[in-house]
């Protein structure tokens, strides 16, 4: 049995709506991208805008002034910081621009501890506090972490060590007590991206850091310095673009809505790889996953390099992935890189297992659609806590609910990762439960689509029925059908490679902001299977057949494909472009198929 093969409902096919009427674009763009673009909310050319100018100013992110001097003293005193990051792309990425960034500005001593997920757990905790102390360092700096860090950062004040918080997850009610906190979700923040990766918000923090050095004259003087008298100190002034590359990457590979901003972000991210201006490391795992870094696009960050990165985290010590991103020399870096793909095999076949576990498990609940919990728990003794997020993500997909996969954690706890869906705050409704239910979890925190938990072992069928009565507190029926949401028919005369083109440089696409979808109906002229289990299809525009287009669908099931009997099929597919042997030609990704005749 694989996830093919369990299906609660066939998703509804909607097609988007766009308001023409309330955009002013300009005639360059054409009205295929007019459309695209108001269904998903960009009315004029500014919400295009994908230049460095177009970038908010830092100084709406709140906190960021005391955050900045906090740096300054540290580097005018060359005092000891360290970097407490986190244990996926996003943290590996803000690690590793923080550092970066830090030692290119003139500090000296500057080192980071990204915690074991499996000793350790998430954030600024105590131990981890504990272990820090044994640097010594003046200053700890969280990277994508450390918002509900109340106990840490308390820990580390009273060990006499300062505490800055950059963060982007939500704040809990109680904020830790730490000397400044950059999170764009605090309350109070006016910073109009509110959907920054940790990875953005260093950036930020970094560029204001600059800023500041700039117009105290720092960079002016230790630039004069002679390399004798002080050589650790003398610094050109840096540029905040080289770093944009590990923006794009961890702000893709976290999954966060790519508003203007983020879309910004990535975009300069993305072309920088693409003119060779990335790191040696960057460019290991674009070559074992092989993508070429003139064709790379956002979506090859999310389902290519960030994979990769975040298996260290997941199933051994993210600072090998960290490491490969700090490396110059690119032989090394490539050896990092294989050490990633390699644990990025073992991670496939893991959540392969756990997934084939997971379906038995809920085949022998025999249940029907009406009787599968609306909030969904699903627990095995024997899975692995770095994967359980993947899956909780591909059973989401399937069932199309809320989703929570557990594993033990040992000493009486379950570790848990949740996915939601459209609807859902799950970050919110494990804070309901929390509530209702003050004994039953641990700790928490997320996102609205994602997040994290832990509780007590004995109470785990308490936490099941709770959070399945919360998900149908806030959930209709309605809100359980899956959908898939396209942006209508293209014309016989859009199906070319110079709309593929289009579509695939009017980006970045990525979440809240996805590439288009179309729906069409095509008559079948060859089909075959490749690989395992995908289907390669010949298709027709016309009942002629004179008209040819190719099409692939992947993992499809291989009991109702081939179908020697189809003739005609409804597509819901993004249009592509396909490399083979040097030549470029259009190609179908189909998303979704009905059989019509």
């Amino acid at each position: 049995m694989d996830l093919e093969h369990f299906a609660m409902t066939k998703p509804h096919i909607t097609r988007r709506t766009a308001d023409l009427t309330r955009c002013e674009f300009s005639p360059s763009v054409p009205p295929l991208l007019q459309r695209i673009y108001a269904a998903r909310g960009a009315e004029n050319d500014l919400a295009l805008a994908r230049t460095l100018q177009g970038l908010p100013g830092p100084e709406g992110l709140l906190g960021i002034g005391e955050a900045v001097v906090l740096l300054e003293q540290a580097i005018n005193e060359q005092q000891s910081v360290l970097i407490i990051g986190d244990f996926d792309a996003d943290g590996a990425t803000s690690t590793a621009l923080t550092l970066l960034a830090l030692r290119a500005m003139g500090f000296s001593r500057v080192s980071y501890i990204v915690p074991n997920r499996f000793e350790y757990g998430y954030g600024l905790t105590p131990e981890i506090v504990e272990l820090a102390k044994q640097q010594t360092p003046d200053l700890i700096i969280t990277v994508d972490n450390g918002i509900s860090s109340v106990s840490g950062v308390e820990a580390a004040k009273a060990a006499g060590i300062k505490v800055l918080i950059t963060d982007h997850h939500l704040p809990g009610a109680q904020l830790p007590a730490a000397d400044a906190i950059v999170n764009p979700n605090q309350h109070g923040c006016e910073f109009p991206g509110k959907n920054l990766a940790g990875v953005g918000v260093v950036f930020y923090l970094m560029s204001a850091l600059r800023s500041r050095l700039r117009d105290s004259g720092w960079f002016a003087e230790n630039s004069s310095l002679e390399p004798e008298s002080s050589p650790e100190l003398k610094r050109a002034e840096p540029n905040m673009a080289d770093w944009l590359d590990l923006v794009a990457l961890g702000t893709v590979a976290d999954v966060v809505p790519l508003d203007a901003t983020n879309r910004i972000l990535v975009h300069q991210g993305l072309q920088r790889i693409r003119a060779g201006k990335t790191r040696p490391g960057i460019q290991a795992l674009l070559d074992l996953s092989g993508r070429e870094r003139q064709r790379l696009v956002a979506a090859d960050l999310g389902f290519a390099i960030g994979p990769r990165l975040n298996a260290a985290g997941r199933l051994d010590d993210m600072s090998i992935g960290i490491q490969c991103l700090l490396e110059t020399d690119p032989y090394l870096a490539r050896e990092y890189a294989l050490q990633l793909d390699e644990l990025n095999r073992d991670r496939r076949v893991i959540e392969a297992d756990m997934q084939r576990e997971a379906l038995v498990a809920l085949e022998q609940l025999n249940l029907d659609e009406q009787q599968l919990p609306w909030g969904l728990c699903l627990f095995d003794a024997d899975w692995h806590q770095g994967v359980v997020g993947l899956l909780a993500s591909r059973i989401k997909d399937r069932v199309h609910r809320p989703v929570i996969a557990f594993a033990d954690a040992g000493n009486g706890e379950f570790k848990g990762s949740a996915r939601s869906i459209p609807g859902l705050h799950i970050r919110d409704a494990l804070d309901a439960v929390a509530s209702r239910h003050p004994e039953l979890i641990s700790k928490f925190g997320g996102h609205a689509m994602a997040a994290g938990l832990s509780l007590p072992a004995d109470r785990y069928w308490d936490f099941v029925a709770a959070f399945d009565d919360e998900v149908r507190r806030q959930l209709s029926p309605s809100d359980l059908e899956a959908e898939i949401l396209t942006d209508g028919t293209l014309d016989i005369t859009e199906l070319n490679i110079d709309t593929a083109q289009l579509l695939r440089e009017s980006g970045p696409w990525g979440q809240h902001f996805p590439e288009p979808l179309f729906e069409g109906e095509f008559y079948i002229v060859q089909q075959r299977i490749v690989g395992e289990k995908h289907l390669k299809l010949m298709l027709a525009l016309d009942q002629g057949k004179q008209q040819l287009i190719d099409a692939i669908a992947f993992n499809v099931d291989t009991e109702q494909w081939p179908n020697s009997a189809a003739e005609k099929v409804s597509l819901v597919y993004k249009l592509d472009i396909n490399l083979w042997q040097g030549r470029e030609s259009v190609q179908l990704l189909i998303e979704s198929i009905r059989l019509l005749r």
